[in-house]
C-alpha cells in the first residue's frame, strides 16, 4: 500500500457570526481556499488531481448543490476533476481526509484536495412544504445554523436535547466545574493569540480577499478568569456550568489540504508535511456526543501501533470546555499541556464543515514547527460521534 502524506493546508481566518465574511458566500470561501492551496503549489498541474473532497454541515443555502464540484468550478479550474461533498456534521472536513487518505493508499489516487467550509451567518431558515395545499395553519420556520431541526418524531427526546445541554451533561458525569471551564476557555485565548503573535498562523492563514478580516476574529486576548466568572450559564440556568465564555462559537470559514502519495507529492514539487499513519471513528449516545473521541483516538493510536506517551501534540476541537476536559480525563497518559497549544475552536471559532482540516492543518504545521514526532486530531460530532486521525512528521 500507498503512503498517505499531508503536503500544505491552508484555511482563511475564521469570521464571528454576523461579521467580518457574513456577507461572503460559501462557495466563494470554499473557492478561495482551494484558489490559494494551488498557488502555493505552483508546480502542480490541477489536471493532476484525481479528486476534490470537501466537507459541509449544513448545505441548506449557498453552499448546495455539491460546494466540493462548486469551488473548483467557480476558479475556472479543468472540468474533468471530479468532486464530492461529505457530511459528517462537525467531522464532515476531518472525514473528507480520511477518505482521501484511503484513496491514496489503495492506489485509487494520487492527489486529492480536501477541504471544509461552513458560512453559519449565511445558513438559511428553512420552511417545510405543507402537507396538502393552501394551508390554513401557522407555518414553522427552522433555523439551520445549528443543530436539531425537523426532528423526527420516533427520535427518543433524551436523544435531542440541544449541544449546550448535553455539554452540561458531560460536565456532570465527568465532574468539570465551572472554574475548570473558564481556566481552560482562557488558556484557548491566550494560546491563540500567542500563535498568532509568534507568526505560526500567518504563514498558512490566507485572508478571504475583498475582505477586511486578517485574523480569527473570535479571539479575546484582553478576557479573563474573572470576565469569564461573570457569564450566565447559557443552557441550565439553575446550577449551569456552560456558558457562551467556555464554548465554540458561531462562525464562518473555510479550509483545504493536499493529501497525495510520494509521486502525487513529486508531481507538486512538494516535501511532505507529515504521514497518515491511521484512524479512528467511534459512536455514542447522541446526548453525550462529546465523549465519543475518546475512543475514536484510542483506536487510531491503537492501529498506530503507539500510545499516548508517544504523542508531542494533540490538536482537539473544542466544541465545549466541559467536553475537551471530559476527553482529556478519560486519556490515560497523556499530559494535558500537549492539547492546542496553539489555540482551540472556542479561541479561533467553530464554522462546523471547516474545523476538521483546522485541527489537521494545525497539527500537521505544528508538527512540522517542533521538527517532527507523532500528533493526534480528534474532534466530538454532534448525534453521537467521533473522529481521530494520527499523524507523524
Amino acid at each position: 500500500m500507498s503512503a498517505a502524506y499531508v503536503l500544505d493546508a491552508v484555511r482563511a481566518p475564521f469570521g464571528r457570526y454576523g461579521g467580518g465574511l457574513a456577507k461572503v458566500r460559501p462557495d466563494d470561501l470554499a473557492a478561495h481556499v482551494v484558489r490559494a492551496l494551488l498557488d502555493r503549489s505552483p508546480d502542480l498541474d490541477p489536471e493532476r488531481v484525481d479528486e476534490v473532497l470537501f466537507g459541509d454541515a449544513n448545505q441548506a443555502g449557498e453552499d448546495n448543490r455539491n460546494v466540493a464540484r462548486m469551488a473548483w468550478l467557480l476558479n475556472g479550474l479543468p472540468t474533468s476533476i471530479p468532486g464530492s461533498t461529505v457530511n459528517r456534521l462537525c467531522g464532515s472536513s476531518l472525514d473528507a481526509a480520511m477518505q482521501a487518505s484511503r484513496m491514496i493508499e489503495t492506489g485509487e489516487a494520487q492527489v486529492v484536495l480536501v477541504g471544509g467550509v461552513e458560512s453559519m451567518s449565511r445558513a438559511p431558515w428553512i420552511l417545510l412544504k405543507p402537507e396538502r395545499a393552501f394551508p390554513s395553519q401557522q407555518q414553522e420556520l427552522y433555523s439551520s445554523t445549528l443543530g436539531w431541526r425537523m426532528v423526527n418524531p420516533n427520535m427518543p427526546d433524551q436523544w435531542t436535547i440541544s449541544l449546550g445541554a448535553s455539554a452540561e451533561k458531560l460536565a456532570d458525569i465527568y465532574n468539570v466545574s465551572r472554574e475548570a471551564q473558564d481556566e481552560f476557555a482562557l488558556r484557548s485565548h491566550r494560546n491563540a493569540q500567542a500563535a498568532w503573535e509568534s507568526g505560526f498562523y500567518g504563514e498558512w492563514v490566507v485572508p478571504m480577499h475583498d475582505t477586511e478580516l486578517e485574523r480569527d476574529e473570535n479571539i479575546r486576548a484582553d478576557t479573563s478568569l474573572e470576565k469569564l466568572a461573570k457569564l450566565k450559564p447559557a443552557f441550565v440556568k439553575d446550577g449551569g456550568t456552560v456558558t457562551a465564555g467556555n464554548s465554540s462559537p458561531l462562525n464562518d470559514g473555510a479550509g483545504a489540504a493536499l493529501i497525495a502519495d510520494e509521486k502525487g507529492a513529486a508531481a507538486a514539487g512538494r516535501e511532505p508535511i507529515a504521514r497518515i499513519v491511521s484512524r479512528g471513528a467511534a459512536a455514542v449516545d447522541p446526548d453525550v456526543f462529546g465523549i465519543a473521541p475518546v475512543k475514536a483516538a484510542n483506536i487510531a493510536l491503537e492501529r498506530a501501533g503507539i500510545t499516548w506517551d508517544d504523542v508531542s501534540v494533540v490538536e482537539l476541537n473544542e466544541a465545549f470546555a466541559s467536553q475537551c476536559l471530559a476527553d482529556i480525563g478519560e486519556w490515560k497518559g497523556l499530559d494535558p499541556d500537549k492539547v492546542n497549544p496553539n489555540g482551540g475552536a472556542i479561541a479561533l471559532g467553530h464554522p462546523l464543515g471547516a474545523s476538521g482540516v483546522r485541527i489537521l492543518g494545525s497539527l500537521a504545521h505544528e508538527l512540522r514547527r517542533r521538527g517532527g514526532g507523532y500528533g493526534v486530531a480528534a474532534l466530538c460530532i454532534g448525534v453521537g460521534q467521533g473522529l481521530a486521525v494520527v499523524l507523524e512528521a
